[in-house]
């Protein structure tokens, strides 16, 4: 069927590669009505004969009718095909194909001057302002006045980190303090998203974009990227509209 598709339609072995099989049975189906509806101009001529009754000529309007039918919804298939094309190339330029986890980290961040792992964290004010500061093993910190900030200046290994320390200290409570809060409301977003966490804690659009730049990771795309993906850029070019 998959055969049949890429060749008489036109679909590529990516679109092919990410439906189930009752979906490539559904397309394929579709395209097999196409074929039995389709009538030949002269299929109601009489065999053997050149006579034609009185409906014939009703009937091959009917056939041209059914065979400009069938152009019109090859030509919106082709159009879709193409405009699904270019959005999955668009949502790709926001994805990085990586196989070891290790191995990339490697590469990202020479050993010698990856900074040490995180091992705390606090919420420090001055003034009207809140800090975050992290604290990492050798005793160096560093502070942070927004989420964008610090996710400039950390990789995902640092990120996980800091999930986990937020995570034991405040467990799947909400934390009462307002930073706090905050903190825990995008990390758990992040990482442990649902329908509740989404609307009581949506990240704004910069902090969406900063994610987007930095790419998501993944060992091979497949539908799920580009549902992410696709939310993703919808978010950034209408917050309101999830």
């Amino acid at each position: 069927m998959c055969t049949y598709l890429k060749n008489m339609v036109g679909f590529t072995h990516s679109q092919l590669k990410n439906k189930s099989f009752d979906e490539v049975q559904k397309a394929f189906d579709k395209t097999m009505g196409w074929i039995d509806s389709f009538v030949f101009i002269d299929y109601e001529v009489v065999k053997g004969g050149k006579e034609k009754d009185e409906g014939s000529v009703t009937r091959a309007e009917e056939s041209n009718s059914k065979r400009a039918g069938t152009e019109l919804e090859q030509e919106r298939i082709k159009k879709q095909k193409i405009d699904d094309d270019q959005e999955e190339a668009e949502m790709k330029k926001h994805m990085e194909i990586v196989v070891d986890e290790e191995e990339i980290a490697v590469d990202a961040i020479p050993l010698a001057t990856k900074p040490p792992i995180i091992v705390d964290w606090k919420i420090i004010k001055e003034g009207k302002i809140g800090y975050l500061q992290i604290i990492r093993a050798d005793g160096s910190s560093r502070k942070y006045s927004s989420m964008i900030k610090m996710l400039q200046n950390i990789d995902r290994e640092d990120l996980e980190t800091l999930w986990k320390l937020v995570k034991a200290k405040h467990g799947s409570s909400r934390p009462e303090e307002a930073y706090e809060r905050m903190l825990w409301g995008d990390l758990k977003v992040m990482f442990e998203p649902d329908i509740e966490s989404e609307q009581k804690y949506p990240l704004t659009p910069a902090t969406i974009t900063e994610i987007l730049n930095k790419k998501l990771q993944a060992d091979h795309w497949n539908e799920m990227c580009y549902q992410l993906l696709k939310l993703m850029t919808k978010l950034v070019k209408n917050p309101g509209s999830v």
